[in-house]
């Protein structure tokens, strides 16, 4: 997932898990699908099954109920069409044509997947990201199997990992992260983990799965997925390891492969903080930090993964130089900042939906461009470094350059003359969403509540 995706995504904040044993596996579980893991199954869940297997799910999966409801998300989620070219709105007009065929071709078992479309979307930098998209049909085939698997793994997953996970989110961990350092854990082990998603070896990642799941016919499913073909530049090849970014099962394989470690670093008494691929463990002094680390590199070279050899390094995040960036911040010398990446991210998305040759009036620019300020101000605000002027400052120059085009004045909106003309108080009045004015207020009523 990249960050942009984790920056306009708020977060629950103040989460609290509930105890495993509870006398109701439905406060537990209340994000479950209740038509896919009934009362007596979420009970079964809570108490162990025989074996600590999973030996008959696939009827859940090709049930019409379940792709149905597989569907909903899917087509909420949008998304392009994969090399079919099938896309959402295609598959709405025939959609009860489409779910029927698909749950047939599960039972029977002659359900195929198509190639995966890969595509490379921007990075920063020049760089890119490969991006995988499967068919609309077969990310409900994927999304099926996600509904009926995630409670089975999700009763094993720690609470020390954080992305892609019901009710936990990239705020969890960075508060998990802030909680650390104020208690004196100050020396960071920043592991990056080399091209994780397009690395993670097939077979050892099927024998982590059976662990947990005996059904030899959902096993088969899975492992159809994960040898799926990738359609590249009109050339079909088939993968040997890897699960591609954004197929749905993705990021839940990716959370089972690395849970073992997380299991692993618990029981050698450290606290890792992992968001998917992205993690920290934090200590308070060198020698266990260290320490650490060799136990994180000998676990991924026996699971065939590779720290990054330069993104990956240990130190003293009081000391300016030797801080740590996670999920878009930078911490450092007791502070933490946006990260010059993250901003760089946050510009080019404001310059793409700010050009002045967009056709559009202020008005709907200003409409379509404050959810995605408001959704960054939500997850950035909290800042120590950054005065959140600098970036309204920013987006009230792109949209003065917009009008300098309308009144045939090209230019780049940075004039007196421009600010005269249209002053903070004109763009206020168009209700263009100000992260400076909203923190304003927003510290003013919790010095109000706090005196109070």
């Amino acid at each position: 997932m990249s960050i942009n995706s984790r920056q306009e995504t708020d977060t629950p904040i103040g989460f609290t898990e509930v105890k495993r044993q509870t006398s109701d596996p439905r406060l537990r579980w209340s994000w479950v699908e209740p038509s896919i893991w009934t009362e007596n199954m979420l009970t079964a869940l809570e108490n162990g099954v025989k074996g600590g297997k999973w030996f008959s799910i696939i009827d859940k999966v090709y049930s019409l109920k379940t792709l149905k409801l597989a569907w909903a998300k899917v087509k909420a989620n949008k998304g392009a069409a994969g090399v079919d070219g099938v896309s959402i709105e295609r598959f709405t007009t025939n959609e009860d044509k489409y779910l029927q065929e698909l749950s047939n071709e599960l039972k029977e078992g002659s359900y195929s997947p198509q190639p995966v479309k890969k595509v490379y979307i921007p990075k920063g930098k020049g760089k890119t990201r490969p991006l995988g998209i499967p068919t609309i049909k077969d990310r409900v085939a994927q999304q099926a199997a996600k509904l009926v698997l995630e409670p089975i793994l999700e009763n094993e997953f720690l609470s020390t990992s954080y992305g892609f996970r019901p009710n936990k989110g990239a705020k969890d961990a960075l508060r998990e992260v802030d909680k650390l350092l104020k208690v004196g854990d100050t020396w960071v082990v920043d592991v990056d983990i080399t091209e994780f998603f397009d690395t993670i070896p097939h077979e050892k990642l099927m024998d982590k799965l059976r662990n947990y799941v005996a059904d030899r016919k959902y096993l088969q499913l899975v492992e159809k997925w994960l040898n799926q073909k990738i359609m590249e530049e009109g050339k079909a090849w088939n993968p040997i390891k890897g699960s591609p970014q954004g197929a749905v099962l993705s990021p839940l394989l990716a959370n089972l492969y690395l849970h073992d470690l997380d299991v692993l670093m618990k029981n050698k008494g450290f606290r890792m903080i992992r968001y998917a691929d992205d993690f920290v463990i934090l200590t308070d002094n060198e020698t266990d930090a260290r320490r650490a680390l060799e136990i994180i590199q000998k676990w991924t070279m026996e699971n065939d993964l590779t720290t990054h050899p330069e993104k990956t390094h240990v130190g003293n995040c009081l000391i300016e130089g030797q801080g740590f960036d996670f999920l878009g911040y930078r911490f450092e010398c007791r502070k933490k900042w946006v990260r010059r990446k993250s901003i760089s991210n946050f510009r080019d998305k404001v310059r793409q939906m700010t050009k002045r040759t967009c056709g559009k009036s202020i008005e709907k620019v200003i409409e379509k461009l404050n959810p995605t300020l408001r959704g960054w101000y939500n997850y950035f605000k909290h800042v120590d470094k950054w005065d959140m002027n600098t970036f309204d400052a920013f987006v009230r120059r792109r949209l003065r350059a917009i009008l300098r085009k309308f009144n045939k004045r090209p230019g780049f909106g940075r004039s007196s003359r421009d600010h005269k003309e249209w002053p903070n108080s004109f763009f206020a009045n168009l209700s263009l969403f100000s992260m400076h004015k909203t923190r304003g207020l927003e510290i003013a009523c919790q010095s109000r509540c706090g005196n109070s």
